[in-house]
């Protein structure tokens, strides 16, 4: 499993290609507002996207996947809860071709996809986890959470998705929707706000 970032639009969404190199093919998970640009990327590193994952449905992760799925023809999984989110937050009427929840899996080459329902930011915010990867999308970032303050965000839901991620067992590598990546043992460690959720 490769693991590229892209970080796109002025918000500097990461933008994450998980890639099964033997087989050349992709998932591409939140690509922002600029799907082109994602697939020009794709077609630059010789990888066919077999799926595109949404996070959750604000609108810096989300612009882009209609374009890049009319590039690619890659089905569309996003969170079933966060249909609720107001179009102002969403860049307009959601695209997506299926949707997921806690408890689902996706597959994609040889790698397996679990979803992790985390909300607090969004209702449907998701982590998505792979091997020793976990994908958090706007739940938790190196040394911080996503915000709770807006449409949908609630802090005592967000307390108990880090709570969770916090209980997880093991340590994995982390990939946040902005910033660097970290593991979860550091944020166990350092992060106040998951040292917070677990009393």
């Amino acid at each position: 499993m490769q693991i590229s970032v892209l970080p796109l639009g002025a918000l500097q969404t990461n933008c994450y290609v998980v890639a099964d190199e033997a087989a050349k093919v992709c998932l591409v998970i939140d690509p922002g507002d600029e799907g082109e640009l994602v697939a020009r990327a794709l077609d630059q590193m010789g990888l066919r996207c077999g799926r595109i994952a949404l996070t959750h449905g604000h609108y810096d992760h989300v612009g882009g996947v209609k374009a890049l799925h009319e590039a690619t023809g890659a089905p569309v999984s996003f969170p079933e809860k966060d249909l609720v989110l107001p179009e102002n937050f969403t860049a307009g009427p959601l695209f997506y071709t299926e949707l997921f929840d806690e408890g689902d899996r996706f597959t994609v080459g040889s790698m397996t996809f679990d979803v992790l329902s985390t909300p607090g930011h969004t209702p449907g915010s998701a982590c998505l986890r792979c091997g020793d990867a976990l994908f958090t999308g706007d739940t938790l970032f190196q040394g911080s959470c996503g915000r709770t303050d807006m449409p949908g965000g609630d802090m005592d839901q967000m307390m108990a998705s880090l709570r969770r991620l916090g209980a997880l067992e093991g340590d994995y590598r982390v990939f946040p929707g902005h910033g660097g990546d970290t593991t979860l043992d550091t944020e166990r460690r350092y992060n106040y706000y998951m040292k917070e959720a677990a009393g």
